[in-house]
């Protein structure tokens, strides 16, 4: 199956959601987000290490701004150089420790809820690398999980066609840069955005929240 992978830990371990900055509860709005292009600035050659992390401009905010609107935030990127041998998961955890920090430090609302990976090469040909929707398929129910209190065990999370009595996606996005993102999207049945990967989020932003306030 080749399930994604969250840092450090079992993607059945339980997730701490923090309080959102909203009055009432939670509404079931996810934020799909690429990272690279985004989040942070992508190369070709990868971003190789903490000290290769560059956050695009307006991202903070705009991650904030999500979360004000009551969208919970769900981290899928692709990450091959893991699968390739090229560096380890715990390098990659380092990373996102840096965006996490970066990122924070910018607006205190800007708190990614869910970080999720795939590690697999193309050739892998697994169901939780982008184009295919495995990523946000564990995010929704990982999430929907810990908002219930719900402890998750080995083999809960459902993926393709195992997966039955999906919630709906209407209310949530995904943003990404690249096709694949868009391809998984439309499997995913998630809105989608995509956005100039110089620009990343902030470039879209505005596009979520009026559509949110319409």
């Amino acid at each position: 199956m080749f399930p994604p992978m969250r840092d450090r830990e079992s993607l059945y371990s339980p997730l701490e959601l923090g309080t959102l900055p909203i009055e009432g509860d939670w509404q079931g709005k996810i934020a799909y987000l690429d990272r690279d292009g985004v989040i942070i600035r992508g190369f070709e050659d990868y971003v190789n290490s903490p000290d290769e992390v560059e956050v695009l401009a307006g991202a903070p905010k705009a991650i904030g701004d999500l979360r004000r609107e009551g969208f919970r935030i769900c981290i899928v990127t692709n990450q091959s150089p893991v699968g390739r041998g090229i560096w380890s998961r715990e390098n990659l955890a380092n990373i996102h420790d840096r965006v996490r920090s970066e990122i924070i430090s910018v607006d205190s609302d800007a708190v990614l809820d869910l970080t999720l990976h795939s590690p697999y090469a193309p050739w892998h040909n697994s169901w939780a690398r982008k184009p295919n929707p495995g990523m946000l398929e564990a995010g929704r129910q990982i999430i929907d999980a810990a908002e219930s209190q719900i402890l998750l065990s080995e083999g809960d999370i459902k993926f393709g066609d195992e997966w039955k009595h999906r919630p709906s996606e209407s209310t949530s996005v995904m943003v990404g840069d690249r096709n694949v993102d868009m391809e998984a999207a439309k499997s995913f049945g998630v809105r989608s955005f995509k956005c100039d990967p110089d620009k990343g989020l902030n470039e879209v932003i505005s596009e979520i929240l009026v559509r949110e306030n319409e």
